[in-house]
């Protein structure tokens, strides 16, 4: 997707001047959502929702979105479609003395853009070790052959705790 518009960017002015209390929930269905530094991460359908609030310090921002990435699973090494989730909740302060540890801003245009925000949340759930199915039963030590696929004269062989 070479789609130059940012479907994360949301104009919040209006909630800025609104009393304490007072929010918006945005809904967002993404086809795709690219990290710039490194082409080959993709994350794709992104799906969530974002509730805006008008806090006293500033403007509360929560999410909760879910995502997929191309992604190896280390037993079997087969590609995979990994299905994340994540929630954040951050606050984008009015001034510096009421900025949490993030450093978040207002921003004086009055649009806040999720997507280094939510991009950031996605990275971290990535796992190290991720595995394509619970049950995952990986390669055999001796042939390699995919446990999952075929069971191999070795297979008999194999307890759970050697299974990477």
């Amino acid at each position: 997707m070479n789609n130059n518009k940012n479907l994360l960017r949301i104009n919040i002015g209006f909630l800025i001047a609104q009393s304490a209390g007072t929010y918006r929930e945005f809904a967002f269905d993404l086809p795709e959502l690219a990290v710039e530094d490194d082409q080959e991460l993709i994350f794709t359908a992104v799906k969530g929702s974002s509730i805006i609030s008008r806090a006293q310090q500033g403007l509360l921002v929560q999410g909760n979105f879910s995502a997929e990435t191309p992604s190896t699973c280390v037993r079997c090494l087969n590609d995979f479609q990994l299905h994340i989730k994540t929630d954040f909740d951050e606050l984008y302060a009015f001034k510096e003395e009421n900025a949490t540890d993030s450093g978040l801003m207002v921003p004086e245009n009055g649009y806040i853009d999720l997507k280094p925000l939510l991009l950031e949340y996605l990275l971290v759930e990535i796992p190290i070790n991720p595995i394509c199915k619970d049950d995952c039963a990986g390669l055999c030590p001796e042939c390699g052959c995919n446990l999952n696929v075929i069971h191999c004269e070795h297979s008999g062989h194999i307890t759970q705790d050697e299974r990477p």
